[in-house]
């Protein structure tokens, strides 16, 4: 059995501040870098085989500290990056609802197009599938993998795997900074969702997974 372990970057200024950050290049802030390093040091239990990070800095980053741990280098995916917000990118999500209200109330109703500019719900899930199908796919069964990307590539990417409907994933909590989602698959039952949102403790609210 293979276990994937689908990883969220740690905090950013950005999602201090509720602002989209999308596949803008924002870097971990003190913070982030301490919930990375909290949780490498729980990730290390699992023993895994295999590191891959997007290649935006906030996850690759969080892998770094997992890697300085292990020995394992980090491969890169470009199609584990977050979701692209298009115009969205660099705005509050207050000043989107004040700029954009009918592109975010389509996003808050879970509608799957929001604006021309933002990728559509279903092409994220289905690039980030691919990512973390190709990432699984570097180790024997038995391997554990651990994947850094980010909130909303994380769900979508993993609901597209499990074949789950978006009204079952908007029932889920999203990710909090440097936690993770377990995933186990064999070749009888394919794959199944083990544990959602594990990580270290953080008293911080659960930011918006952009």
């Amino acid at each position: 059995m293979t276990r994937l372990i689908v990883w969220r970057h740690g905090n950013t200024d950005w999602n201090a501040t509720h602002r989209v950050q999308g596949q803008t290049d924002v870097p971990l802030n003190d913070l982030g870098r301490r919930q990375a390093e909290d949780a490498a040091e729980l990730l290390l239990r699992m023993r895994p085989d295999v590191l891959v990070a997007s290649d935006l800095r906030r996850a690759a980053d969080t892998a770094a500290a997992l890697a300085a741990r292990t020995g394992l280098p980090v491969t890169y995916d470009e199609r584990l990056r977050e979701r692209f917000f298009g115009a969205w990118q660099g705005l509050t999500m207050t000043e989107v609802a004040q700029t954009r209200p009918e592109e975010h109330a389509r996003w808050t109703a879970g509608a799957d197009v929001i604006g021309d500019s933002v990728e559509t719900l279903d092409d994220l899930g289905k690039r980030v599938a691919d990512g973390l199908q190709a990432a699984a796919e570097q180790v024997p069964s038995g391997g554990t993998v651990v994947v850094a990307t980010h909130g909303a590539a994380a769900r979508q990417g993993v609901g597209h795997l499990l074949g789950w409907p978006r009204e079952v994933l908007r029932s889920l909590r999203a990710l909090q900074n440097c936690h993770w989602v377990e995933l186990a698959h064999d070749h009888t039952r394919g794959w199944q969702i083990a544990a959602w949102n594990v990580g270290p403790f953080t008293d911080l609210p659960v930011p918006p997974p952009v």
